[in-house]
């Protein structure tokens, strides 16, 4: 019996006790002390393994956050920057707009009416006038002054005839020249009609037959030096000015003419390349679009070209085709 008990002594500073357990209760104890021995163990390793899940949760929150972050701040970018282009776009759209409206006020200038719906680039295209086009529009119709402009004495328009003294309608502009002042032709032309005319009044004439319907008429002429049925180019000496015919003085009346409709020379004596769109605006009675597109496939021959040219024709020594 003794064998299935065992002491336990316990010391103090008074004195010590003896307490007999039996060996049931030891191993009781034993296997109580294991396992809280165990559990305390699996708690500590519970415990690690959560504080280190905590760690790697409270990291990837770390990065998340970091991350969502720089997603926000990307975010706030691409708004501003579709905000810029949504700005940029409605400035272009304005820009589209005004050029738009300028095509039209340019398009209803010349007589251009394009089909509701043609893009612009297209219709930019329509009333382009490339430097190639402005070349041949100032060879073939008349532009500059035939002679060192000097002003004018009588406009284009009705006036009180100086020799009858009536009211009649004046087709040209009497410029102002002195006796045999040179008279040079303001574009190619074919010589229509050169010497004295006797019903018109002009005295010594010339008539230029131009491109496209335009003539020019030169009056009062002391001296014509062209015959009629030559070609002449634009700058060429045709005759001195004078004072024949009905004149009270030298001077040149020059006449411009569309088709045989009268029009103001002033606006062409004034006409260059520097300001070769204002005579869309002055002048409204020519179709200029179609002149335009008319001289669309034309192009100036150089001087080093024409000595390739036949001259089968006075007009191929300056114009071909493209």
């Amino acid at each position: 019996m003794l064998d299935k008990k065992f002491t336990i002594t316990i010391h103090d500073d008074n004195n010590f006790k003896q307490i007999n357990l039996h060996k049931f209760v030891k191993k009781a104890l034993s296997y109580a002390v294991v396992f809280l021995m165990s559990l305390a163990f699996i708690a500590v390793t519970t415990i690690l393994y959560l504080d280190y899940r905590v760690d790697a949760v409270a990291q990837k929150k770390s990065k998340l956050e970091e991350a969502y972050k720089l997603l926000d701040q990307h975010n706030n970018e691409l708004k501003l920057s579709i905000a810029q282009t949504q700005q940029s776009l409605d400035e272009k759209k304005d820009e589209l707009q005004s050029v738009s409206d300028k095509l039209e006020d340019i398009e209803d200038l010349i007589g251009l009416n394009p089909p509701k719906g043609t893009p612009l680039i297209k219709r930019a295209d329509m009333t382009t006038v490339t430097s190639q086009q402005i070349a041949v529009l100032m060879k073939l119709v008349p532009n500059g002054s035939p002679v060192p402009y000097n002003g004018i004495t009588s406009k284009f328009g009705y006036r009180i005839h100086p020799t009858l003294h009536v009211k009649e309608f004046h087709r040209g502009s009497d410029m102002k020249a002195e006796m045999n002042t040179p008279v040079h032709a303001t574009a190619d032309g074919m010589v229509e009609y050169a010497g004295f005319h006797k019903t018109s009044g002009y005295g010594n004439l010339i008539i230029l037959d131009h491109s496209f319907g335009f003539k020019t008429y030169f009056g009062h002429l002391n001296k014509v030096v062209v015959k009629s049925g030559q070609f002449v180019k634009k700058g060429t000496v045709i005759a001195y000015t004078g004072n024949t015919g009905m004149s009270n003085g030298p001077h040149l009346h020059y006449e411009i003419r569309f088709i045989q409709r009268p029009l103001n020379p002033f606006y062409f004596v004034k006409w260059s390349v520097k300001n070769y769109k204002e005579i869309f605006e002055k002048e409204e009675n020519i179709p200029w679009q179609s002149l335009i597109t008319a001289t669309s496939n034309l192009k100036v021959v150089t001087a080093a070209a024409q000595m390739q040219v036949q001259p089968s024709s006075p007009s191929v020594l300056s114009l071909r085709e493209k």
